[in-house]
């Protein structure tokens, strides 16, 4: 076998990430993507969920409608049977991807402009014959039963979506909170109006007079009939504290400005948008007092219209009611707040409340757009003001329970909108982690395809955990949105012709690293190797990760990608980008469990179950065995004490953990599990210090959440780069 020991310019590279040598060339400069993504490099041509019909109106298709389905639906009313037919539907299909190219070059407008607008170009860029075409297309424009902002899959697209979903949820919540407040109101009202009907003022001689209506006034003698009736009506009819309450109710549930009055000009209420934490959490503070004033007349009212009211009761406990005596039924009545935070504001100072303001019980949705999913792992870089990195977030909010938390790529909004709608009507306060694509995508690759990339190599994979949804993690919690959610990678058949043009279908894995060469802000991680370089030793990265380090060690990993001319090349992955793809793939584990997934307790249980099984199955066969002597006490402490770790004093030379002190955060173990592992109380210790560099031991000490790792000194001095890790190093020595 031709090994990659014949190629130490390889070795090097996957090794170091040097590129040495003619052999290798950089992927800095080239238009190469995943061979994958090949097939869509045009996505003009390719009917998928963008551009997005944001719709005004709630209705049965929710917040939002792809334009594809809309065309779609229009050519099924329109279109009749036969060449005609097809002739509108292939008119209809051109409109639609003329819509998609105007959205994709940066054109902003509705539904119906736009319609109108690639109507009337089509006829002129094809000339008079096709000017019936458009009148028909025109025409067609008229059938539109629904309109909206077409949106396309950009780096604005997270927040004006949620934004969206966040204005139907709160018309909806405006038209519960009237029809209870008008209803409570108007029986208030009727208790006021009846005592006053019962008391002197309303049995006096004009009140009877207005009650009766100007047509009878010369009918009835007014004053003999008041005598009559008012001669035992009491001054009023209510208990003056009863009157007070119900007055009290009546004026603040009238002066409420959380909701705008029905048939106002806006319909949403104001003050509620933010793009920071800090502005959210002041201006929630700062309404808090009306909040509770509003609830307080909310079950006052509801008290006195059922009767219920015990002054002896209640009076004691509306004394005392506070910002404490809210609860989550309470808040549901009133607006969400909402914070899309912008990308780059992720690590800004006014945002780093995110996690706490979540789990106070604040009724707030939260949009966290991510930008970056590699990032740098040493302290000071790479992390969010939330205490966390980018990819991290979502798994950390949904540790905290009682809230919803979703994770998805942007691509994947629109199949998600369900769950969407559900996140932004839940009583819980909500997040949203949202990647919309590589800032940098590589040559030819929109945010959307970046954005599928992400979610489909596992790098930003979809799941929903509804703390609402039910008792356990089962019915909480969803991987729901991921292609092949059992297996570990993405498969799919590629498709291509070998030197001699015969064609080849093979299965490849869309990976992290494949997710990693589209984003040219990582390309240094990629070098490319030229076909007469290619050898046996060389691996796919899904097929490398598989084997053990010894095996590992003779080979180097590669991808699959395509340049422009659809010519095939193979890229080598350096050890780094081979680390973060690891990490990607134990996080991924992880999710799969929390899916019910390979479930290892699961599975442990059921080895020892069959393990049970084949004992009892082996001892009905065999003589039983003689039962050894029970230890004393003196050997079983003798025992105990072999056992125990004694104290050992360790040098600034030597790499340690402070075992006791770990609070298994598992960072670590995501960089290298063969050096690092857990002990039974689930604490790390250094398990084999040969099995990593020290590189990865400076890193693993950075990335320590309570600075326990101890790298001491490098064991070996040629390793590359000791200079600056020694000085990173210093801190944790």
């Amino acid at each position: 076998m031709d090994a990659p020991l014949s190629h130490p310019d390889q070795l090097l590279f996957h090794a170091a990430g040097q590129r040495e040598g003619p052999h290798l060339a950089p992927v800095e400069g080239t238009d190469l993507q995943p061979a994958l993504m090949a097939p869509y490099r045009d996505l003009t041509r390719l009917r998928h969920d963008f551009p997005l019909v944001l719709l005004d109106d709630p209705g049965d298709d929710g917040f939002a409608i792809p334009l594809a389905t809309v065309v779609s639906r229009l050519a099924a009313e329109l279109a009749p049977r036969g060449l005609e037919g097809e002739r509108l539907r292939r008119h209809l299909l051109r409109l639609e991807r003329d819509i998609r190219t105007a959205v994709l070059e940066g054109a902003e407008g509705t539904l119906s402009g736009l319609w109108l607008d690639a109507a009337t170009n089509l006829s002129q860029h094809r000339g008079e014959a096709d000017e019936a075409v458009s009148r028909v297309l025109v025409q067609a424009a008229d059938s539109l039963k629904l309109d909206g902002l077409l949106v396309a899959c950009d780096d604005h697209l997270p927040s004006r979506l949620l934004t969206q979903a966040w204005r139907h949820a709160q018309l909806a919540k405006a038209r519960e909170f009237h029809r209870l407040t008008d209803a409570l109101m108007r029986q208030l009202s009727d208790i006021l109006r009846a005592a006053w009907v019962h008391s002197q003022a309303g049995q006096a001689p004009q009140a009877l007079r207005a009650a009766v209506g100007g047509l009878h006034d010369q009918v009835f003698d007014f004053e003999a009939m008041s005598r009559l009736v008012a001669r035992r009506a009491p001054a009023d009819e209510l208990p003056a504290a009863r009157r007070r309450r119900i007055e009290w109710a009546l004026g603040v549930l009238s002066s409420q400005d959380f909701w705008p009055a029905v048939g106002a000009a806006s319909a949403l209420p104001e003050g509620f948008v933010f793009r920071e934490c800090a502005a959210a959490i002041q201006a929630w503070r700062e309404r808090l007092g009306a909040v509770v004033e509003l609830v307080k007349a909310l079950a006052i009212a509801e008290l006195e219209v059922a009767g219920r009211y015990v002054e002896a009761e209640h009076d004691a406990v509306f004394a005392r009611f506070d910002e404490a005596s809210l609860g989550a039924a309470d808040l549901a009545l009133l607006p969400d707040y909402l914070v899309c935070i912008p990308p780059d504001r992720n690590d800004a100072p006014e945002n780093r409340a995110l996690l706490d303001m979540l789990s106070s019980g604040m009724p707030v949705k939260v949009l966290v757009q991510v930008s970056d999913l590699l990032e740098e792992a040493s302290i000071g870089t790479g992390h969010f003001a939330f205490g966390v990195r980018a990819a991290r977030l979502a798994t950390t909010a949904m540790g905290l329970g009682g809230m919803f938390v979703l994770q998805a790529a942007s691509s994947a909004l629109p199949a998600l909108q369900a769950r969407v709608a559900r996140g932004m009507a839940c009583r819980q306060p909500a997040l949203f982690t949202v990647f919309a694509g590589s800032p940098q995508p590589a040559a030819g690759l929109s945010r959307y395809l970046t954005a599928a990339a992400a979610l489909e190599s596992r790098a930003f994979p979809v799941f929903v955990y509804d703390a609402a949804a039910g008792a356990n993690w089962a019915a909480r919690f969803s991987l729901e949105g991921n292609r092949n959610p059992e297996d570990d990678w993405t498969l799919e058949p590629f498709e291509y012709a070998d030197e001699a043009l015969q064609r080849v279908v093979e299965p490849v894995r869309f990976t992290y690293a494949d997710f990693a060469l589209t984003d040219r802000r990582h390309a240094a991680h990629f070098a490319v190797v030229p076909r007469e370089q290619w050898h046996a030793g060389m691996l796919p990265v899904a097929d490398w990760l598989a084997l053990d380090e010894a095996a590992a060690a003779q080979r180097v990993p590669y991808l699959l990608a395509v340049d422009g001319n659809d010519r095939l090349h193979r890229v080598l992955v350096d050890a780094r980008m081979m680390r973060a793809t690891r990490a990607c793939l134990l996080l991924w584990h992880r999710l799969q469990e929390h899916g019910g997934i390979h479930d290892s307790h699961a599975e442990r249980a059921l080895a020892e179950e069959r393990a049970r099984q084949a004992a009892v199955a082996a001892s009905a066969t065999a003589a039983p065995a003689t039962q050894p002597a029970a230890p004393s006490a003196g050997a079983e402490a003798a025992a105990s004490a072999a056992e125990a770790e004694p104290a050992v004093a360790h040098t600034s030379d030597e790499a340690w953990i402070e075992t006791i002190r770990c609070p298994s955060c598992n960072e670590c173990q995501l960089i290298n599990p063969r050096m690092f592992a857990y002990n039974d109380n689930k604490q790390a210790f250094i398990k084999d210090i040969k099995a990593g560099s020290y590189r990865e031991l400076v890193e693993a000490a950075e990335s320590c959440q309570v600075a326990i790792i101890h790298p001491g000194k490098p064991r070996d001095p040629n390793e590359p780069g000791l200079e600056e890790l020694l000085e990173r190093a210093k801190p944790f020595l």
